[in-house]
């Protein structure tokens, strides 16, 4: 599959021009997908420069190009700072992540990510491990899904959703995606059923993959790997993840606690580049429909 069909990258001129790519740069893209932004990178850079890519996708190793300057981690993005000194780099000089969903995830059925299909009840980023989205619905309790459904899918309603499923599952297990939307119909609002369905994938596809708990890893590990003067650039896709991002990159801390030197004096890991988060032309939203919900922001680690 040719790369652009696998994936369209979100925002590219936007996120490049606040890396700012260097030649002799080292840079990590956390989320290689379609290779897009990577290639776009990759552009940039001499021959001196390298690129880290992460991906646990095993459908994203098709797209990896041939270049002697790219090395790519197949594994989770959690794992950055590991594979940085594993690598043998001291530091870094800048970090992308576009954190949403690839196309390719979502348009291929048997992935299970789309409402949209009658298909195995999947949604894993990587398919040949870990817990399925089948898993959680027919297994977890029915407090345990309602705090899901509140908490990653900011679900109105998510007791009662979670008394639906575990009622129809309560019959047969719930094995497909067209089984838990029959599962969720009578909860369904007429004039925008897809909404509330994708706010229901949205939470068990995070809870499926960890997706929280790897970002607060990727923030941690991207602070303790870049350099002084070195450019995080974050691409997110819902509240959650900004929420998470923008506290992260105001204070050093996911919930937005500023911590205090001993004089009193706030610790400020990243010097903010993006006041207000840049969002995509019209021009994109409309050639892309799924970077209209996309929101990028930008810092510079502080000189130590």
């Amino acid at each position: 599959m040719p790369a652009a069909a696998y994936h369209t990258p979100v925002m590219l001129e936007e996120s490049m021009r606040m890396l700012d790519v260097q030649p002799s740069g080292i840079y990590v893209d956390a989320t290689f997908g379609g290779g897009g932004h990577s290639r776009a990178i990759l552009s940039r850079l001499g021959e001196d420069g390298r690129l880290i890519a992460f991906d646990r996708d095993p459908d994203a190793a098709a797209n990896i190009p041939g270049d002697r300057r790219l090395t790519v981690v197949r594994n989770n993005f959690r794992f950055i700072h590991n594979y940085v000194r594993y690598l043998g780099y001291r530091q870094i000089d800048g970090v992308l992540a576009d954190l949403g969903v690839s196309s390719h995830q979502f348009d291929t059925p048997e992935r299970g990510f789309s409402f949209r299909f009658d298909s195995p009840l999947d949604m894993r980023m990587n398919c040949q491990t870990g817990i399925s989205a089948a898993d959680v619905v027919n297994n977890y309790g029915e407090e345990e899904l309602a705090s899901i459904f509140r908490l990653y899918g900011e679900v109105d309603g998510s007791r009662k959703a979670a008394a639906l499923v575990c009622a129809a599952r309560a019959v047969e297990p719930i094995a497909t995606t067209s089984a838990l939307n029959r599962a969720l119909e009578s909860m369904l609002p007429p004039a925008a059923p897809h909404k509330f369905l994708a706010r229901i994938y949205q939470a068990l596809r995070i809870e499926v993959n960890g997706e929280m708990d790897s970002l607060r890893h990727l923030l941690e590990g991207t602070l303790k790997s870049l350099r002084p003067g070195g450019t995080a650039v974050f691409i997110t896709y819902h509240s959650l993840e900004d929420r998470m991002v923008k506290n992260f990159l105001k204070t050093g801390d996911i919930g937005g606690n500023d911590s205090m030197d001993l004089y009193g004096r706030r610790q400020r890991p990243f010097d903010i580049i993006t006041k207000k988060p840049v969002l995509p032309g019209e021009n994109e939203v409309m050639s892309n429909t799924r970077a209209r919900s996309a929101k990028l922001r930008a810092a510079r680690r502080t000189q130590e």
